[in-house]
């Protein structure tokens, strides 16, 4: 299997399978992520480097305005896209199969995880894997210690309180917390 179609079949929602082709390529990119990731916490790295390493874990550049303090957990990397001005704080885990999309302007807190996986409910698809999108919007804020399920959109301007749970999606301008996250209330543009 190729990266193209193994994106392609993830993008699509399609469930991997765990006795199939995209399943064993799954594992081999969660080697490749393992091994970059490593390099990437195991000591320290000039934003520079932390760039390249970042361009690297994902397959396409990010630009030179990321910023990121490393740690960072992957187990993918590849379907993770990040836009310009986006700030990453350190423990972050990303299970980016399903695909993460991060807008420009948005910063993500201390030990935030974006999970894109589902497993079968069934106790016989218990191992099988069902892939949904996470989209973050621009200017978004996501606390520190926020968790984000599968399928999620949060949108533009939208602020996630620490410690929440992100089940559904986030309208934009808006302040979500809690376990689950609900609506706080709205951010009123300066006028």
């Amino acid at each position: 299997m190729e990266l193209y179609d193994f994106l392609k079949h993830l993008n699509s929602g399609a469930p991997v399978y765990s006795d199939s082709e995209a399943f064993e390529y799954m594992h081999e990119l969660s080697n490749e992520a393992m091994r970059i990731t490593f390099r990437l916490n195991g000591s320290y790295h000039t934003p520079e480097e932390i760039r390249a390493l970042f361009s690297q874990l994902t397959g396409k550049p990010v630009d030179e305005s990321f910023r990121m303090f490393p740690p960072v957990y992957t187990d993918c990397g590849k379907n993770t896209t990040i836009g310009k001005n986006v700030f990453i704080n350190s423990c972050c885990h990303f299970q980016d199969q399903g695909g993460i999309v991060i807008g420009d302007g948005s910063l993500i807190g201390h030990n935030v995880t974006l999970a894109t996986l589902n497993h079968g409910m069934a106790p016989q698809q218990r191992q099988s894997l069902y892939p949904a999108p996470i989209v973050i919007g621009r200017n978004v804020w996501i606390g520190a210690g926020v968790t984000v399920v599968p399928g999620i959109t949060i949108g533009n301007n939208a602020v996630v309180g620490a410690g929440s749970v992100v089940t559904k999606n986030v309208p934009a301008n808006t302040v979500v917390a809690g376990i689950p996250a609900k609506r706080i209330k709205t951010i009123e543009p300066n006028l």
